[in-house]
């Protein structure tokens, strides 16, 4: 009796067995714990960088969580758990990323991840059917311009293309466009204006190619004549940046009546290294140009040089490409509708003006 009273005390004690799915759940749990104290004991102080630490144990964790959601037999508390730990995952996500520096943000835009022109076609167009050559010289595949549908209207896409692997970055010239890309790009508008069909255009380049051959055939001047000729184009323009805006090469095919901003994007006259080379004779002050030059999407929205911002996934748009194009389909959806109640002539009164008043920071008493 002593015996069999024994061996049920011992049977008590021993730990209830636990499924490995549960097990992982809670392994899980407790790392996320972990990155959450972490970060709130930095939080507050600066931002961390989007590769850092805390970043790759969160993506190292969401793995894990993904590999339990494929597993066979789960009870439905485990799924509920799996969902909440996703849930703060994208909280703490939103955390690290809400407070990052202007150099930060830099990064993010220059993300080889990121996605570009022509991943963004294939997920918000039907119809696509590109255009190829400026009909005096040749192609400039860094530049990529077509007609397509957006839900079911019919409109013309022009856009930088960059790319991923070395081949094709050399193929498009790095996302550096030639004249031939500028006048490609000012011949597809100007087939958009005589058949009335909007103008989409994304911008995503460090700035127009600066080599001799690109001089020779007229760079400055192949710039210059599309500023001009965008603002008396008579049909609605809108251009995103959806990665890095440079200089007079992004400004080529942005003179819009709505220029919109990916959240994680940067628009300026010069790069953070180039302005910290002139300013201080030292690139590695980069981090202080970028703030000094205000380039991000929530600084220039403040100056009134950009009219809206597009909000990204948690963590960025390379992330998430399908949930980046889906949130900038919503913006662009509303923005296109709102442009079309304008009537021509005070669309490009307005489109003009916006761009003459540009930096005009101060005025004079009389």
């Amino acid at each position: 009796m002593r015996g069999r009273r024994s061996r049920k005390r011992e049977a008590a004690a021993l730990p209830v067995p636990v499924p490995d799915s549960a097990l992982a759940v809670s392994g899980a749990d407790f790392l996320l714990s972990m990155v959450e104290e972490h970060w709130a004991h930095r939080n507050g102080s600066h931002g961390m960088e989007p590769d850092t630490k805390a970043e790759v144990e969160l993506a190292q964790i969401e793995k894990q969580l993904e590999n339990l959601r494929k597993l066979p037999g789960q009870s439905d508390d485990t799924r509920t758990q799996i969902q909440q730990l996703h849930d703060r995952i994208d909280a703490l996500r939103r955390d690290v990323h809400s407070g990052l520096t202007a150099w930060e943000k830099t990064e993010l835009a220059r993300h080889p991840q990121r996605p570009y022109t022509l991943d963004y076609v294939e997920r918000l167009f039907t119809d696509w059917s590109e255009i190829h050559g400026d009909r005096r010289y040749g192609e400039d595949p860094a530049i990529v311009c077509g007609m397509a549908r957006f839900h079911g209207e019919e409109v013309m896409v022009v856009g930088h293309q960059k790319a991923r692997d070395t081949k094709q970055k050399v193929y498009r010239n790095f996302g550096m466009p030639h004249p031939e890309g500028y006048r490609k790009a000012l011949r597809v508008m100007q087939i958009a204006e005589k058949f009335q069909r909007p103008i989409l255009t994304f911008v995503d380049t460090d700035g127009a190619y600066p080599g001799l051959e690109a001089e020779e055939r007229g760079q400055a001047e192949a710039i210059a004549y599309n500023l001009r000729e965008m603002a008396r184009l008579k049909v609605p323009i809108i251009t995103t940046v959806i990665g890095v805006g440079g200089s007079g090469g992004a400004l080529a095919i942005a003179v819009s009546d709505r220029v919109l901003m990916m959240e994680n994007s940067v628009y300026s006259v010069i790069s953070p290294e180039g302005c910290a080379s002139i300013m201080w004779r030292d690139a590695t002050k980069k981090e202080l140009a970028a703030q000094a030059m205000r380039i991000t999407a929530t600084d220039l929205t403040e100056l009134g040089i950009v009219d809206g911002i597009v909000p990204e996934p948690p963590g960025g748009a390379h992330r998430d490409h399908e949930a980046a194009a889906n949130l900038l389909d919503q913006v662009l959806r509303a923005e296109l509708a709102a442009v079309r109640k304008t009537a021509i002539p005070e669309l490009l009164a307005s489109r003009y003006n916006k761009f003459r008043n540009m930096a005009q920071f101060y005025s004079l008493e009389a």
